[in-house]
């Protein structure tokens, strides 16, 4: 069960069953309680969508000091809609040097592995066994090449994880009542087994109302997670543009980035 809450300025979205895991920190942030103006109102971190850098700036610093992330602590890639996942290892020297993947993975307390979206879904991982984090970015692109999977595979065959000690956690993204896509879409997923259940025919029209959280939720069950591990935050991000940036609901124009992330204390 997701809730809003509030640390400092900072308004965002916990998963109320690991809120009270004491030695882990996570949350989906909506766009609320920074310093951004105009369409970017008010709390993007996004550093190439036209914001002011210094209100990007201090964006970030507000989300830092209201989750307490050590200096240096907070982790952000280039995504580029791909499946590259990084660890980042206990010898890594912090700041970790901007790197282009769409996923991040670690066994490290201290550190806040970063995902950056405005439709696409952000996607936590905890093993609380083993205290093994990670974070996924997965649009279509994403999802189609299974970086959900592809994180479960890692947390399996380089940390040792059991599949029963995984959760995942999909966080705000845009819905199926608002995700319309074409045949190329269509076409990238349509050999999954589970396509079907996460594409709806427009009459009369080649595009498909696509529910992106349930075919991620789909492909970590077909990974081997239980479904009472995995947890949707059931927020669009294109019908709550109050609370969330959307790009698709922006029509084309500049729009700002909310981060999720997740760390262990």
């Amino acid at each position: 069960m997701f809730r809003t809450v509030k640390k400092g300025t900072v308004e965002y979205l916990e998963e109320k069953k690991l809120a009270g895991v004491d030695f882990l920190t996570h949350a989906f942030c909506t766009r609320h309680g920074g310093a951004s103006r105009g369409g970017f109102s008010s709390l993007n971190v996004g550093d190439m969508v036209g914001d002011q850098k210094e209100n990007v700036e201090d964006n970030l610093a507000r989300i830092k000091s209201a989750f307490a992330v050590p200096e240096g602590g907070l982790v952000m890639a280039r995504q580029v809609h791909g499946d590259r996942i990084v660890e980042i290892g206990e010898n890594d020297t912090l700041p970790f040097p901007l790197t282009q993947c769409d996923g991040f993975v670690t066994g490290r307390s201290g550190v806040a592995l970063g995902i950056k979206t405005a439709d696409c879904v952000p996607i936590l991982f905890v093993d609380s066994r083993l205290r093994v984090a990670g974070a996924v970015h997965a649009g279509w692109r994403g999802t189609a090449l299974g970086i959900a999977a592809k994180m479960v595979g890692i947390l399996c065959g380089r940390f040792s994880s059991r599949r029963e000690d995984i959760t995942a956690l999909i966080g705000p993204a845009i819905g199926p009542c608002c995700y319309e896509v074409d045949a190329p879409v269509h076409d990238a997923l349509a050999a999954c087994p589970w396509a079907a259940d996460v594409f709806r025919k427009q009459r009369g029209r080649e595009r498909w109302m696509f529910d992106l959280w349930g075919a991620n939720r789909l492909q970590l069950i077909e990974a081997g997670l239980s479904g009472g591990n995995i947890f949707t935050a059931d927020r669009c991000t294109a019908c709550n543009r109050d609370q969330f940036f959307s790009h698709r609901a922006a029509q084309g124009k500049d729009e700002g980035r909310q981060l999720s992330f997740i760390m262990m204390r």
